[in-house]
């Protein structure tokens, strides 16, 4: 399949129709979609329409724009007008918002067609995308195995070539974890550089969209369209979006790149090795590479399952029967509304509703929500540190390729999924997975590049430069 990149520009130069192009990815959809579960909903009849308005502005002389004709997959968390937004949950099931997310706006200001939205863990709350309740997605590179998550749907879709990009929301890493899991590119922004607006809420001081590519110069070219100011969202930074592009191939001649040490414990050995064949290849391109000390992300995961979970319990607050969504039966209002989120909602939801009201209950909230922000203010401490002496830091992305369906089961299991993701959530700061390799049984690996906050031209010029660089396929 062809990039976005490449796609778009045979659309406006009347190579390729956008119809043509959109028919091609329904057919690889229609071989595999049933194996591999991608989507939760595919709008063939407005895609269509839409790459048919696209070819008659190409014949009549206008630009569609830089993503013309280019499909795209949609997170089911972004609201999307008369098409259903669901989040997984049976608790949204069917409902169709009566507004685009901001960035499902850009998308189509920018000549893409949306051909559907993408399963995931149920409100965004998971790593292997097991807790839809619509069931699971599997990876393309092996049917038996997790595509990761939240985000599943979204990786697996591009992985498989059904789209060549789509967008998915990173919280705790659920870009990040699943494009290191299916092998493609993701990208979580700065906080506040890509609008919330639309976007529905799991942890709000967490939550960023970002996109997912076969390639770092097409994420680029996403990130470019969708980011910039929204006065729609309090926290967009007011602040015109940079040119991602024109870094990509400025190579890495006198960088200075951190190897987090505190992020390489509990990494599987294929995954480590993978990471010091990119540092290798750094520092063959110019680079200056060493390790370096973060302290505080070694208490990463236990502040955001703290933090997050608050977050959420207030967030979800909003589902009890009456506004919008689901409704079951009860005697009055408030057994209506308990009988509702107990049956709308699936049990990691209910579960981290519960932790999140706890954390912030009287007698506790000092205890565990107080320190928990402590510890997020420390890790913002320690990455300033870092960045005082280097330009990008390096980790892997997950601490394993793919694993099986149910081999995780246990909760802290899975959510160790997300130590080396979750600091970059903690602290704002942008971070992208660039595959690299393969690890064990042939599955995909993940590098993670992260940088200091609007550093986004400084990231992609180093994960453009370790894409350069890629092995050849290892089957260790």
């Amino acid at each position: 399949m062809k990039s976005a990149t490449d796609l778009a520009a045979m659309v406006r130069d009347s190579r390729q129709s956008a119809q043509e192009a959109l028919q091609e990815h329904l057919q690889v959809i229609d071989a595999q979609e049933n194996d591999i579960h991608a989507f939760n909903a595919i709008d063939r009849e407005v895609a269509m329409e839409t790459a048919a308005s696209i070819d008659e502005m190409v014949a009549s002389g206008r630009d569609p724009g830089p993503l013309a004709g280019v499909p795209v997959a949609l997170k089911d968390n972004l609201c999307t007008r008369a098409l259903v937004t669901t989040c997984s949950s049976k608790i949204l099931e069917g409902w169709e918002p009566p507004y685009d997310a901001t960035v499902v706006e850009r998308l189509r200001s920018a000549g893409a067609v949306i051909v559907g939205k993408t399963n995931l863990d149920e409100f965004a709350m998971g790593s292997s995308t097991e807790h839809s309740a619509f069931g699971p997605t599997r990876n393309p590179h092996d049917l038996t195995r997790v595509p990761g998550g939240s985000s599943g749907g979204s990786a697996a879709a591009v992985a498989a070539g059904f789209t060549p990009i789509a967008l998915g929301s990173d919280t705790g890493g659920s870009i990040r974890q699943p494009a290191s899991l299916c092998g493609v590119v993701g990208v979580k922004p700065t906080y506040g550089l890509v609008s919330r607006y639309g976007l529905i809420a799991f942890a709000s001081s967490f939550d960023q969209i970002g996109p997912f590519a076969n390639d770092v110069r097409d994420a680029a070219l996403v990130l470019e369209t969708i980011g910039g100011h929204d006065v729609r969202d309090s926290t967009s930074i007011p602040a015109p979006m940079p040119n991602l592009s024109k870094a990509l191939d400025r190579g890495v001649e006198g960088m200075r790149v951190g190897i987090v040490s505190e992020l390489l414990e509990g990494i599987d050995n294929d995954v480590t090795a993978r990471l010091h064949e990119a540092a290798a290849a750094l520092s063959e391109g110019g680079a200056i590479v060493e390790p370096v000390s973060v302290p505080a992300v070694e208490y990463g995961l236990t502040a955001y399952y703290l933090i997050a979970p608050a977050e959420a319990s207030s967030n979800l607050a909003r589902y009890d029967g009456v506004r919008y969504g689901m409704r079951s039966e009860g005697q009055d209002v408030a057994a209506m509304n308990a009988a509702t989120r107990r049956d709308g909602f699936g049990d990691e939801v209910v579960a981290r509703i519960m932790l999140g009201t706890f954390a912030l209950s009287a007698g506790y909230y000092d205890a565990y929500y107080g320190k928990a922000q402590k510890v997020r203010t420390l890790t913002r401490k320690d990455f300033d540190a870092a960045y005082a002496k280097h330009d990008i830091l390096l980790s892997p992305t997950s601490p394993s390729v793919a694993f099986e369906f149910g081999e995780r089961s246990d909760p802290m299991n899975m959510y160790r999924c997300d130590t080396c993701t979750i600091p970059s959530n903690l602290v704002g700061d942008p971070a992208m997975s660039v595959p690299f390799g393969t690890g064990q049984h042939g599955l995909p690996v993940g590098i993670q590049v992260m940088a200091p906050q609007l550093e986004e031209q400084r990231m992609f010029q180093v994960a453009a430069f370790i894409e350069s660089q890629q092995p050849a396929r290892n089957e260790s």
